[in-house]
């Protein structure tokens, strides 16, 4: 008997062909470069319904969010999925929002909030969406003004100047906001123009226990069961342009949605993210990535990991705080554990190691012709003594460029002008300087700030920066003041400038601004270390400056010869530039992964892990009553998966990094099933080396964000706006021989 089961045989063999795949492509070159493998894997749609300038296509449903009316980059990336503009994205996207719609009666972080119609949603501050209009390649015009004869500075003025006049050209009149930005290390541009829309408003969030449960403690890793999404809502002029935020406009009719699939996923189905990667340092030389680790990365550890140990100390323990403080604490606390899993995973995944075997080959590459020796020989031995050079200043430039900000000092920094036009002899510089303290924001200086944070804040910094340095590389009021006065307690020397500095309170400030003294000034404690911080800071910044100029210049000529170096060694490899927070298309599979010899991580995670997971009270691990109820009853309506249980998350191969928070991840039709939110710690060296076998995209679940909206939330006039499908079971065919 003959068996042939044809449809299963067609699954198995698209399965077969299914990889991790590296890049974040731009999305004019997916034809060319990408679209056969695209096939192949799953896509289902045309290189025209992807990316066109003169019909709707998927593009047109990828919003990048911006904090200002012309932003030139983006902090994350949202998806439009109805046909008035509702907009989603990730909970930590609109945290920051959020957070300044909250106060303590109405706590949306802590409770929630849900709109039930128009007029209840609410004007996000700050928040604007852009969208991508079309892309062109202006290498040509902006490279025509450089001439062999400018040295690196006058070349970056020449560049800057053109790019400048470019933009203006193509805004037409400030209808469009014209980026251009620069590529492999500026040998190639790119103009981006957006359409911004600045009337965005907040139409529904989870509570934090769901859209931030797991806190920082699971930040970066698998599994999650985190329900990271949150739901605005683009508005228009009855027009459809752009227009400040009014009560006449009218939800956004775009050119396109996404519609959102309960269809699930399953290994190895095919994946594609698009959104707005901020960084990566993919070309990055075996020389910065030491600098990083040995030397930047570990004093970003030390003073971010001090100030988020302070901020915890009293936010838990005050829910004012606690949301005064939450959106500077979600970044820090972001970065910090960032850059440790950078500093673990760079060396744990041997990357340098792995750039110093390729810088290896394109320096045999290099010597193998007289005429590339003369024009790349020097570019890796220039980076070398560039980056010793950045590691011997970087200490004296962070430490006191970081503690000057904090508390009185960095508000005494603020009066630095002042102080020096009152000391001169001149009349018209000390005016125009008096003139100014009287515009101050002086209750500016105090938004979001708790005094009790601030002064222990204060008193750490300065401990943090007597003990990352040796008695004789310290600043001089460690030995006159704190020590001489002070017997050396720091928090003694604190107390007493709280007490005692006029740059402690806004009272005292306000006070001094209306009757100035620069005598009283030059007493001030917080002003004296102000000034010894500046001039530290000082002394340390041109040979920091001279060192980042000279990594600048190198790396554009390293590049440049990387990319002949491959050409010729390797001609069929596509290489795409690093992301620069302009619109990226990565495409991959659903796949888990094995991080440890006799460890496997399955590809998805349900919600039986959040009630695994779940410690009533905890401040990362607590969860609303109610989803505990519909997950212990299973009430999943719809939204379960064949099993019956609820998918919270699941991982993809796509290639990503922050600013692609947001981002949708959809299936080979174009449909969403689920929001891209983080990595995975086992490949945090990703953003300067992609690593196939264990980098992964953490996704929430489409179908995780649907169930909170209707089962948990009730928000069914939501639900009753979006585009939802499910395909029909797909019998499995098969053929008998008669």
């Amino acid at each position: 008997m003959k068996r042939i089961l044809v449809f299963a045989l067609a699954i198995l063999a698209l399965v077969g062909r299914v990889r991790a795949d590296e890049g974040m492509w731009l999305p004019m070159f997916v034809e060319r470069l990408n679209y056969v493998d695209m096939q192949k894997m799953g896509l289902q749609l045309t290189p025209e319904e992807l990316y066109s300038i003169n019909h709707s296509s998927l593009k047109d449903a990828i919003v990048g969010l911006g904090s200002t009316p012309k932003p030139t980059g983006f902090f994350c990336t949202g998806e439009i999925v109805s046909e008035k503009g509702l907009l989603f994205t990730n909970h930590h996207c609109g945290y920051s929002a959020i957070q300044k719609l909250s106060s303590v009666e109405h706590d949306y972080l802590k409770d929630g909030f849900w709109a039930k119609n128009y007029s209840e949603e609410l004007p996000a501050p700050d928040m604007t969406a852009s969208f991508l209009i079309r892309m062109e390649d202006v290498t040509e015009e902006v490279l025509g003004v450089v001439a062999d004869t400018m040295d690196w500075q006058a070349r970056g003025k020449a560049i800057d100047a053109k790019i400048k006049e470019l933009q203006e050209a193509a805004s037409e009149d400030g209808k469009y906001n014209p980026v251009i930005k620069g590529f492999f290390e500026g040998n190639e541009y790119y103009m981006f123009v957006y359409q911004v829309y600045t009337d965005v408003r907040l139409v529904g969030v989870a509570n934090s226990s769901i859209g931030k449960f797991g806190g920082d403690t699971d930040n970066w890793m698998w599994p999650r069961h985190t329900g990271d999404f949150s739901i605005f809502r683009v508005y228009a002029d009855k027009d459809g342009n752009p227009a400040a935020y009014s009560k006449d406009n009218v939800p956004l009719t775009p050119k396109h949605h996404l519609p959102i699939s309960l269809d699930g996923v399953k290994q190895d189905d095919f994946t594609m993210i698009w959104g707005f990667p901020g960084s990566t340092e993919r070309y990055m030389s075996s020389y910065g990535i030491d600098y990083n680790v040995d030397t930047f990365y570990p004093i970003i550890i030390d003073v971010f990991g001090k100030q988020l140990e302070v901020m915890d100390e009293f936010m838990q323990k005050d829910d004012a705080i606690n949301l005064m403080y939450a959106d500077n604490h979600a970044g820090l606390a972001n970065t910090w554990k960032n850059f440790i899993g950078q500093c673990t995973m760079l060396r744990k995944n041997k990357v340098s190691e792995a750039k110093v075997a390729l810088e290896n080959d394109f320096t045999n590459w290099v010597n193998g012709k007289a005429d590339r020796k003369a024009e790349y020989g020097e570019a890796l031995p220039n980076l070398q003594k560039a980056y010793q050079d950045l590691g011997t200043v970087a200490k004296q430039l962070f430490y006191p460029s970081l503690t000057i900000q904090v508390g009185p000092i960095g508000r005494a920094a603020v009066f630095a002008g002042y102080y020096m036009a009152a000391t001169s002899k001149d009349k018209e510089m000390l005016e125009a300087a008096t003139m100014e303290l009287q515009g101050m924001d002086v209750d500016g200086f105090f938004a979001e700030t708790d005094p009790q944070v601030e002064h222990k804040t204060f008193a750490e910094m300065l401990k943090l920066y007597r003990n990352a340095f040796d008695a004789n590389e310290l600043p001089e009021f460690y030995t006159t003041i704190i020590d001489k006065k002070f017997k050396g307690d720091i928090d003694a020397f604190a107390d007493y400038v709280y007490e005692n500095s006029f740059f402690a309170t806004p009272e005292s400030i306000k006070a001094f601004i209306a009757k100035p003294n620069a005598k009283k000034m030059a007493k001030d404690y917080a002003f004296q270390i102000s000034q010894q911080l500046m001039e530290t800071r000082v002394q340390a910044a041109p040979a920091y400056l001279k060192a980042q100029t000279v990594v600048s210049e190198n790396d554009h000529v390293f590049v440049k010869g990387l990319r002949e170096y491959y050409a010729e060694t390797q001609p069929g490899k596509s290489l795409y530039p690093d992301a620069n927070s302009t619109m990226r298309m990565s495409y991959g599979s659903v796949k888990d992964y094995m991080p440890a010899d006799a460890v496997h991580y399955d590809y998805v995670c349900t919600a039986n892990g959040i009630l695994e997971k779940y410690v009533p009270g905890d401040y990362e691990f607590d969860a609303p009553k109610r989803l505990i109820e519909l997950i212990e009853k299973k009430d999943f309506g719809p939204y379960a998966d064949e099993n019956g249980d609820l998918i919270v998350c699941f991982l993809s191969t796509n290639d990503i990094t922050g600013g692609n928070s947001g981002s949708p991840i959809m299936n080979g039709k174009g449909e969403l099933i689920g929001l891209a939110f983080d990595g995975n710690w086992e490949a945090m060296s990703g953003d300067v080396n992609f690593e196939p076998r264990l980098q992964r995209t953490i996704n929430v679940d489409a179908r995780y964000v649907l169930f909170v909206i209707d089962k948990y939330a009730g928000a069914t006039n939501l639900i009753n706006e979006l585009d939802i499908r499910k395909s029909e079971p797909q019998p499995m065919r098969e053929e008998v021989e008669e």
